[in-house]
């Protein structure tokens, strides 16, 4: 699939199916992951695959936004492993959405979905999941393949125009 049509047709899944992720998919996913770029590639991410009923009820402590998925990726870094900008701050949750961007797309070429959940309980997903301090959750990906039924959000193809959000420089 090429690149932008990958981009349009990937969609934000609610309602996912019980089937298991197969494990070439899951690896070409994580691989996508292990390849996004990182601030001097210094690689700050810290991923914790879920796929285990338990522990997915357990993450469901922080949030009601796992839409039946059978596993989910939650995507945290390490902020003292981050590199650090000229104004001397971590970038770390910039390179962890990097990555996690780099999950969503990958999944979508293997015929997975995904929905970047932003909404939890950063305390009681640390606490529910046992998550070293040094370790900052930034997403909640809940990953598998989509319900038969599974349709993308009415907004989904709302898009601003391009010159809405660029500018040229008028220096």
């Amino acid at each position: 699939m090429k690149f932008l049509e990958l981009a349009k047709s990937r969609y934000s899944v609610r309602k996912y199916s019980s089937r298991g992720i197969e494990p070439k998919a899951l690896e070409a996913v994580l691989e996508a992951a292990r390849l996004a770029p990182t601030g001097c590639n210094f690689q700050p991410q810290r991923l914790l695959y879920i796929d285990d009923p338990k522990a997915l009820e357990a993450v469901g402590t922080s949030t009601k936004f796992l839409f039946g998925a059978p596993a989910a990726i939650i995507v945290c870094y390490e902020t003292e492993a981050s590199w650090k900008n000229l104004e001397g701050e971590y970038i770390g949750i910039t390179d962890a959405s990097i990555v996690a961007t780099h999950i969503i797309l990958a999944a979508a070429e293997q015929g997975l979905g995904t929905c970047w959940v932003g909404c939890f309980d950063k305390k009681a997903l640390v606490k529910a999941l046992n998550i070293p301090a040094k370790y900052e959750p930034l997403a909640i990906l809940p990953i598998g393949y989509p319900a038969d039924d599974s349709a993308p959000s009415p907004m989904h193809d709302k898009r601003k125009p391009v010159g809405e959000f660029v500018w040229k420089n008028h220096f």
